[in-house]
């Protein structure tokens, strides 16, 4: 049997086995501790925000941020609909209901007429939202100077949802800075992983201090154990944020890793009819988290579930572009305004789109054999058509 390839498997430096072994020598396993506080500091650094609270997931840290914002139960929150529901969860976590923003093609990410007229409509209604979520899908970043214009006319703060694109940049400014809170996460398949966590990282010291609150149980300051308030477990532990600190000092690596993924697959396929690939803005960076594409089947002979098919049958992992949203069971009653009157962009993305593998650590003859593949299936397409 061919040994599998992975879509985004983790991929180690060996840098975190010297933090790991402080952590254990140091016996500072749970919770909290010096690896917890040199992350932090690490990734605020590294991404030019004033501070960051390390914690158990991106998911958390999408919570604390609309917690930390005031959302609470029948408030309203816009969200990108062309995402994983982590983004959106959290969102239900407080009662709080989404109102999902369609793609536009040039980023696919959170598109700016839509989102426009959602204020509109919610101006009318007299229904404001309390935050708006933007996504930076596949480390694609968003058109963040029209999102932010439009935001700050109405007043509502931008929760940045950075889990796939830390290491990106828009104009000159890292991935994760442009809103109230931006959020990483370091899950077993991200351009960094600490196995599972995620990050808060905001230049509002103050709320990031209540952040720590929160996530530690939300214990008062007193001699006993006091609680005023309702708390979670969302800490990240002192030996996963070693791991994190010695994947950080790979992650500009992993970047040229990922983007030379991304160039060799669109040297090698972008001729071929029917197929286009993720765009990437003028003046920004993708992290090219995952090389990410669309096919036409009128001239490329196969859809997108039929290529990822031929290519598990390789023992390939490809996956399809996220299911938008607004067309999950869980929010079939959520409001949803399209990039276009007649057309919703990203449900054509869902329709069309394929993620092929992109791990850091993938050779150049894993790829080659992939490029392969997918140029057999067009072969295979022509002579069946013919």
């Amino acid at each position: 049997m061919k040994k599998r390839i992975f879509l985004s498997p983790p991929h180690m430096s060996g840098n975190e086995l010297k933090y790991i072994n402080d952590a254990f020598e140091s016996n500072w396993l749970a919770p909290l501790g010096p690896n917890v506080d040199f992350f932090e500091k690490e990734i605020a650094d590294y991404s030019g925000s004033k501070g960051a609270v390390a914690l158990s997931s991106g998911t958390a840290a999408i919570h604390l941020a609309l917690k930390l914002l005031g959302v609470e139960k029948n408030d309203t929150v816009f969200c990108s609909s062309l995402t994983f529901v982590a983004s959106a969860n959290p969102i239900l976590y407080e009662g709080a209901e989404p109102v999902f923003i369609d793609s536009e093609p040039e980023s696919w990410n959170m598109s700016p007429e839509a989102l426009a007229r959602a204020f509109q409509e919610a101006e009318r209604t007299m229904k404001i939202p309390k935050a708006v979520i933007v996504v930076n899908l596949y480390g694609q970043s968003a058109k963040m100077d029209e999102i932010s214009t439009i935001c700050k006319y109405y007043d509502v703060p931008i929760i940045e949802d950075a889990a796939e694109s830390l290491g990106s940049s828009y104009k000159g400014k890292k991935s994760g800075t442009f809103g109230h809170f931006g959020i990483f996460s370091f899950n077993g398949n991200k351009i960094i992983s600490t196995s599972g966590g995620g990050m808060l990282v905001s230049n509002h010291v103050e709320q990031l201090e209540k952040a720590r609150f929160f996530a530690s149980q939300a214990r008062d300051e007193a001699p006993y154990y006091e609680h005023s308030h309702i708390g979670y477990n969302y800490r990240m532990s002192n030996l996963l944020a070693g791991v994190g600190r010695g994947q950080l000092e790979v992650l500009d690596d992993r970047v040229r890793s990922r983007r030379a993924i991304f160039s060799a697959y669109r040297d090698q396929l972008q001729g071929l009819p029917g197929i286009q690939f993720m765009p990437e803005l003028a003046d920004t960076v993708s992290n090219r988290w995952l090389t990410a594409l669309t096919l036409d089947k009128h001239e490329f002979g196969l859809n997108s579930s039929e290529l990822i098919q031929l290519l598990e049958e390789e023992n390939i992992e490809a996956r399809h572009v996220w299911k938008p949203l607004h067309l999950q069971p869980l929010f079939k009653d959520a409001p949803f305004y399209s990039h276009h009157e007649d057309k919703a962009v990203s449900e054509d993305l869902f329709k069309r789109g394929v993620c092929l593998p992109s791990g850091s650590s993938m050779t150049p003859d894993e790829q080659e054999m992939i490029i392969k593949c997918i140029k057999s299936a067009v072969r295979t397409a022509d002579s069946i058509a013919g």
